[in-house]
């Protein structure tokens, strides 16, 4: 076998997974279709300004609440800087800015000046979630799916707070609709809340899993919302770190077509390209569809899986809209999550999420800009068109999310410096998000949780973690599936799994914001600061033209030691030179070909980078 484990899909999940089993001491290789680890989860650059190319809003970073990133930080024993918005969002709804402050008492209290005759309902209702909460989700933590909890573990946890679970328990066959109605009669409080669910799950409220819906109610109050100092590069960037270092690969471009059986048992995979890699157990991060779809030969699966794999209903297609704007275009007032509403009275195309993460961190973009993405559904038709139809298409979306931007920041439309638009092909040619379903299968009632891939597979060989297993999406949840994958092959493996414990050390810092380019790697050794802020001007671009000289993944190099990440990046330095003889003039010719001379700036310097790394013992 090449490898102890594989892992297919290089996103939060997979690559959660690869690392904790890298800690562990496995042999570990992560395989993914792009250049970029990170999946949903990284960026894009255009003229120096940074986009997240989707999850970004993150949650589970804090003291309270499920902080499972937390967790994962702490077990890899890996330091990470983070940002914590003053305030989850703020909805506009009906002509009121509702602000999610961290204080759900708060909270309760601004939203009762929305809904003045539910005012005494809503804070007996956050109330009783969270008290609810606190005694299963915060007392004694547990990160793993519930496929994957301990039974011994759990009955302690039941027997010490018998209402609350059994209460919570009993959420989990029920609607949030059928929950909300025990404490409001309000119309108008059920269409706020389908909001708040639309956002969360993807779903209304008659669609909700009362348990998914209750929790997140609270959760993303308690425990708040944040965002990686210096961009989403260093979520992905330090998992990948944290891989290199314990003797894992990360397999990129390489795009997995085929799980290979022996003797009935998933024992590896075939590549686009041909190649092929084994390994005593495989974890697959990628979405139901393409694992039953696509991966394995039908040959291996029973008819009524593959029935029930394809009978899963994704999560509306989604479009997205990237710009940089001049800065005096949005108000002092607007907050990092904007959550415009459009049509209170059911989803549709006009609702949309937009994320200012330049507000908190300043090192994205240029002084007087801010960047601006902005995500809601689509419900056009986006296979089998013309290339001009597709074009004409896009612009039309263009135009629309611009509009309603617009109509929430007057004037918004002529201060755009750079806009482009990705729509649910451009998702899914990025992500591998069938059909653009940036949340895979819909966690609705009849296929949320125990209804949806489990962490173990038909096969004991075979591993799943990712937005189609039992937790669904969001980071944190994504994250936990990830954990259960890992700790699910330890115990197959007979070693120690990943648990909380009160005593683990924390390694993730919170800093203040507005967050600037002065405090980016402003506490690191002055040779690592130097070599990380020089390759942090590099654009990552698609297609480098710095690479075009010789095969050597300088995008991958400066990727990594933006990150801090110069172990790993050494080694793919350090093969390059084992395999041929390189003289000054390569690196001449490459720095020659960076995008950055096209600007009529200094090209990266990517000499005094590679002598960096060299000198590296």
């Amino acid at each position: 076998m090449d490898y102890d484990v594989i892992v297919i899909g290089g996103g939060l999940s997979g690559l959660t997974a690869a690392s904790l089993l890298s800690k562990r001491g496995l042999k570990v290789a992560v395989v993914d279709k792009s250049y970029n680890p990170g999946g949903s989860c990284g960026i894009f650059k255009r003229n120096d300004a940074v986009f997240d190319q989707g999850s970004a809003m993150l949650f589970g970073f804090g003291e309270k609440g499920f902080n499972a990133h937390r967790f994962v930080f702490n077990c890899l024993e890996e330091p990470i800087d983070i940002l914590q918005h003053d305030y989850l969002y703020c909805l506009n709804f009906k002509g009121h800015r509702i602000h999610f402050w961290a204080d759900i008492d708060r909270f309760a209290e601004e939203l009762g000046t929305v809904f003045p005759s539910e005012k005494e309902n809503i804070g007996r209702f956050y109330r009783d979630l969270t008290k609810m909460y606190q005694h299963v989700m915060v007392e004694n933590p547990a990160y793993t799916t519930p496929d994957e909890t301990d039974p011994k573990n759990a009955l302690k946890s039941l027997l010490k707070h018998p209402l609350s679970y059994l209460k919570f328990i009993g959420y989990l066959n029920k609607s949030a609709d059928s929950v909300l109605r025990h404490y409001f009669t309000d119309p108008e409080i059920f269409k706020f809340y389908d909001k708040l669910t639309s956002t969360y799950c993807y779903t209304t409220v008659k669609e909700s899993p009362a348990v998914l819906a209750s929790v997140m109610f609270v959760d993303n109050h308690v425990g708040g919302s944040y965002y990686p100092a210096g961009s989403t590069l260093f979520l992905p960037g330090k998992l990948e770190k944290v891989i290199e270092a314990n003797g894992g690969e990360m397999l990129l471009e390489k795009e997995v077509v085929k799980i290979l059986f022996d003797d009935g048992h998933p024992v590896g995979v075939l590549m686009k390209s041909g190649e092929k890699r084994f390994a005593k157990n495989l974890v697959y991060s990628g979405t139901i569809w393409n694992l039953y779809g696509k991966l394995i030969d039908a040959n291996f699966l029973k008819p009524k899986r593959i029935q029930w794999a394809q009978a899963q209903e994704p999560t509306y297609p989604s479009v997205v809209l990237y710009a940089t704007v001049d800065k005096r275009s949005i108000p002092e007032d607007t907050a990092p999550v904007e959550m415009l509403v459009g049509n209170p009275d059911k989803l549709d195309e006009s609702e949309v999420t937009a994320y200012l993460f330049s507000i908190d961190d300043r090192t994205l973009c240029a002084e007087d800009e801010h960047t601006v993405i902005a995500i809601g559904p689509t419900f056009e038709k986006w296979e089998g068109l013309t290339d001009e139809a597709y074009q004409t298409q896009k612009e039309r979306e263009r135009a629309r999310l611009i509009g309603v931007l617009d109509r929430r920041f007057p004037g918004f439309s002529k201060a755009i410096r750079i806009s482009e638009v990705a729509t649910p092909r451009t998702i899914e040619r990025y992500t591998m998000k069938n059909g653009g379903a940036v949340a895979g299968p819909k966690q609705s009632l009849g296929q949320h949780m125990f209804h949806r891939l489990h962490t173990r597979t038909e096969w004991d060989t075979l591993f799943c973690c990712g937005e189609s297993t039992v937790m669904g999406t969001g980071t944190p949840t994504v994250t936990t599936s990830g954990i259960a994958a890992a700790n699910a092959i330890l115990k197959t493996l007979n070693l120690e799994p990943f648990v909380h414990h009160h005593r683990m050390k924390n390694y993730v810092r919170i800093v203040p914001h507005p967050y600037t380019r002065d405090q980016l790697y402003s506490d690191w050794p002055e040779d690592e600061k130097a070599a990380a802020r020089e390759a942090n001007r590099c654009q990552l671009c698609e297609r480098p033209g710095c690479m075009v000289a010789f095969a050597l993944d300088i995008r991958g190099i400066m990727r990594r030691v933006a990150v801090g990440n110069f172990m790993g990046a050494k080694r793919i330095v350090d093969r390059f030179y084992a395999q041929r003889r390189v003289e000054e003039e390569d690196w001449l010719e490459a720095e020659k070909r960076c995008v950055r001379n096209d600007w009529h700036e200094p090209p990266v310097a990517i000499r005094m980078i590679i002598a960096y790394l060299r000198g590296q013992r």
